[in-house]
């Protein structure tokens, strides 16, 4: 069963599960098509991610209590789910400061890091933290590490990180803490495009290797 709880005093957070999986985030990619299609009233936009989507509203038009009726109608009544993106590649340059040390931490080359992080496709499953930071997964086992002990105070836009079980790619300058191990020169968020981030969740990605 859907749990859906408030989020403020004009959105609700529904939520399909709690695993970071491909068969969950196709739920929440057919549960978000079905908002767009049916668009309960006073909806104003829907935000997937993960495991859940964040339903805003205007109160103006409705209420809580009203959108999760709506919603609730269409839980057991989703559609197919949505196939993925096709695979977009990035262009990485593999020379990130953190990848000796992740290196080390894994007791593998850096030939060896860069083979595994670079060997397979990846998923996106949220977009956020900062403008178009984009969270992908999953990583080869060899290559799960923790967060960095002390956040950087500023990474470049493109770099790529790792983290936990997942990749990311910094879209904008921010503060963060991931193990940066290459970068991208590909321009992620554009404000004045539409949408401004290049990735949503549901695209595939691989990265390769800059020679």
């Amino acid at each position: 069963m859907w749990h859906v709880a408030r989020a403020g005093d004009r959105a609700l957070l529904v939520t399909l599960g709690k695993a970071i999986d491909p068969a969950l985030l196709a739920q929440v990619l057919a549960f978000d098509q079905a908002l767009q299609e049916r668009r309960p009233e006073g909806l104003l936009d829907a935000i997937p991610a993960y495991a859940s989507v964040l339903c805003r509203y205007d109160p103006a038009i409705t209420t809580a209590e009203r959108l999760e009726k709506g919603i609730r109608q269409l839980e057991g009544r989703l559609r197919s789910s949505p196939s993925f993106g096709p695979i977009v590649e990035i262009p990485t340059t593999y020379d990130g400061p953190d990848l000796g040390d992740v290196a080390a931490k894994t007791d593998l080359s850096t030939t060896a890091v860069i083979e595994l992080h670079s060997g397979r496709e990846y998923l996106v499953y949220c977009v956020g933290f900062a403008p178009g930071f984009t969270y992908c997964g999953a990583l080869d086992d060899q290559l799960v590490v923790p967060r960095r002990a002390s956040p950087r105070a500023r990474v470049a836009a493109g770099s790529v990180g790792i983290a936990g079980s997942q990749t990311g790619i910094y879209a904008v300058e921010s503060p963060g803490g991931w193990n940066l191990i290459g970068r991208t020169d590909l321009r992620l968020f554009d404000p004045a495009a539409d949408p401004p981030a290049r990735f949503q969740p549901g695209d595939r990605l691989r990265f390769v290797p800059v020679r």
